[in-house]
């Protein structure tokens, strides 16, 4: 049983694609996809949620620099409402892979299902332990919504958007039923929804 990234997958001109939350009842669901240029490694990647926060950061900026391509896209809270999460998310897959500045050969999607490509795709579940470019989309995608939400915990103070990134946390649960939900919240998702319907 092999353990731990198979580098034989840094091959050339396969993307990796990877995203950050799907669960959380506000922000964007963020992705990304990365295709790793073999002659320039990136030491110490691994799947985002297995890293110190000063570790991904440091390999945030490291995967920028190296890549042979890179991009970060995203989905709005209006299109997740409208779409639903997983449609939500296969349209920002799609779009951080159409925006890469290199086509690739084929795309690795991290996850039990493709978004609809222009290039070949495979799923790979649980890929951000095993392929190196899902794990340095995962970096990406990660740092990326990250940063956003802590913008955004400013812009909506009071609700700890900062600590639990959005996430169904008793903290936020809390907040959103004594302050209501934002501009930011998620209205299809249950716990959002019920407030709004209940004349918050």
């Amino acid at each position: 049983m092999q353990l731990g990234l198979d580098f034989s997958l840094v091959e050339e001109l396969v993307a990796g694609v990877d995203e950050v939350g799907r669960g959380p009842l506000c922000g964007p669901v963020v992705t990304a996809a990365v295709i790793l240029d073999p002659a320039r490694p990136i030491l110490g990647l691994n799947d985002s949620k297995k890293l110190s926060e000063a570790r991904r950061d440091a390999l945030f900026d490291e995967i920028r620099e190296k890549a042979l391509a890179w991009c970060i896209a995203r989905a709005e809270v209006e299109e997740i409402d409208q779409l639903n999460i997983l449609h939500a998310t296969m349209l920002a897959m799609q779009r951080a892979v159409e925006g890469l500045s290199v086509t690739p050969k084929l795309a690795l999607i991290d996850g039990n299902r493709c978004p609809k490509l222009k290039v070949p795709s495979a799923p790979v579940i649980k890929g951000d332990s095993q392929v190196p470019a899902i794990a340095a989309a995962s970096i990406l995608a990660k740092v990326s919504r990250d940063r956003e939400m802590a913008e955004l915990d400013a812009l909506y103070p009071g609700y700890g958007i900062a600590g639990h990134k959005g996430y169904p946390t008793a903290v936020h649960l809390e907040a959103l039923r004594r302050l209501g939900p934002t501009p930011i919240h998620r209205r299809s998702f249950g716990p959002v929804r019920e407030l709004v319907e209940g004349g918050r």
